[in-house]
């Protein structure tokens, strides 16, 4: 036992000392929102032996990423039963709770899925910004857990009372740009807000759009900073200091908003997917504050055979050079030009075939992890040639089950790469893997 207990000192001092120089993950897909990962020293060879968690812990239900900064891990869940949320907080080195924030929730009928949070914690100046399924938005700091402020946005924008919470409830996390928190909630007249980050105070609000559940991005445009917001009737570029809008481009949803996937930005390029709707490809302009349209390849309806380009629905793909990697509406995964958005070539391998059949990727040099829903971890290389694996291993349970047609449930929640290691949720237990020997 005591051989045991050491042991597990040793790695937690280990662990703990690589943080000194590692990477954090402080928000939705990153520090930067992009899905890039760039600490080194990891192994890209290993067998499900090597991903032995360690440390799990038990947490509840929800969809909600996990965010790193320092020695801290944040989380949120749900507990049904009781109609709680909490936010949670853990040591990411051993997994002990630092703190943990629970909180009444009673309009959960008015969204589907009732499984929790669906939005990652964002992590900024010591402060953590939490925002829940229906609207309850906490700012808590990050060392003590206590709460700085709180706003209920459904309460306060009347988004349940005037019919426009978003079906499976709100999904994009925060954005915080200097002092604002910028958030898309679809409410009437408030399609998007900007809160003052020190007291949750509205310091603009903008659009009249309805809510998609795709998360802000920030991007430079001219020498300036530009919010992109894709909402439920277009793709906006906003100020984020005073909401003003730099322009707005239509993209109509044909049968309803479901815009799940971030924004994927290149340079002054901006890329869009959408289960119903397809790609769309805009150019931001070099000269003036305005996009044009590249290009808008949707098929006739969104079953296999009849797509074009890449119809995702939950995940976000990745660009890789000249080419986007991403996975249409059953699981295949495709490469697109893009140039143009033709396929270049359809993958089966990587995820099974299933309506809304996903994959995170997250790119780490000329390396991409891939984690599919069925909790297989992957990493290898995708390039106009082909997916080429070098490992893969199941490393969690797929056990979310709230979605129709899974009856052996699925891993629909980001993961998160920081301190050489990957963490990892599902509706029973959040996990540590350390990925290096």
């Amino acid at each position: 036992m005591m051989r045991v207990f050491l042991m597990g000192c040793f790695v937690s001092l280990a662990l703990s000392a690589l943080m000194v120089n590692a990477d954090d993950w402080s928000q939705w897909r990153g520090n930067n929102r992009d899905g890039k990962w760039s600490e080194s020293g990891v192994f890209h060879e290993f067998t499900a032996e090597d991903l032995r968690p360690l440390w799990r812990k038990k947490i509840g239900t929800g969809y909600s990423s996990p965010t790193v900064v320092g020695d801290k891990v944040l989380v949120m869940d749900y507990d049904e039963r009781k109609k709680i949320e909490t936010v949670r907080c853990f040591n990411a080195a051993n997994g002990e709770v630092f703190w943990e924030h629970p909180y009444k929730v009673s309009n959960y009928s008015s969204i589907k899925y009732t499984a929790g949070p669906r939005c990652a914690v964002t992590i900024a100046d010591g402060n953590a910004f939490a925002l829940g399924a229906t609207g309850r938005l906490h700012c808590i700091d990050v060392d003590s857990g206590k709460v700085v402020w709180e706003k209920d946005l459904n309460e306060e924008y009347e988004i349940a009372a005037k019919r426009r919470m978003p079906i499976w409830g709100i999904a994009s996390s925060p954005l915080v740009h200097e002092d604002v928190v910028i958030i898309q909630i679809g409410a009437s007249e408030a399609g998007v807000i900007g809160l003052d980050k020190s007291d949750g105070k509205e310091i603009w609000k903008a659009l009249d759009d309805r809510g998609h559940y795709s998360s802000p991005v920030m991007v430079r445009q001219n020498d300036q900073d530009v919010a992109v917001c894709w909402t439920g009737a277009g793709v906006a570029g906003l100020d984020p200091k005073k909401g003003t809008v730099h322009w707005y481009h239509q993209f109509r949803p044909k049968r309803m908003p479901i815009g799940v996937a971030t924004p994927v930005i290149n340079g002054r390029k901006i890329f869009l997917t959408s289960f119903y709707d397809g790609s769309m490809m805009l150019e931001m302009s070099e000269t003036e504050m305005a996009v044009k349209e590249l290009w808008h390849l949707v098929g006739p309806n969104e079953r296999p055979g009849s797509t074009k380009a890449l119809h995702s629905i939950i995940s976000t793909p990745t660009w890789i050079e000249d080419h986007i990697y991403g996975v249409d509406s059953y699981g295949e995964l495709r490469c697109l030009r893009a140039a143009d958005g033709e396929r270049v070539w359809e993958d089966l391998t990587a995820v099974k075939k299933s309506r809304w059949a996903t994959i995170h990727f997250v790119s780490q040099g000329d390396m991409t992890w891939m984690l599919n829903e069925q909790g297989e971890l992957m990493v290898g290389k995708l390039s106009p040639e082909g997916l080429e694996l070098t490992s893969r291993a199941s490393v969690l349970e797929a056990n979310q089950m709230r979605q129709p047609n899974r009856q052996g449930g699925v891993c629909w929640s980001h993961p998160a790469f920081a301190n050489k290691c990957v963490y990892l949720r599902n509706d029973n237990e959040l996990i540590c893997i350390k990925l290096s020997k």
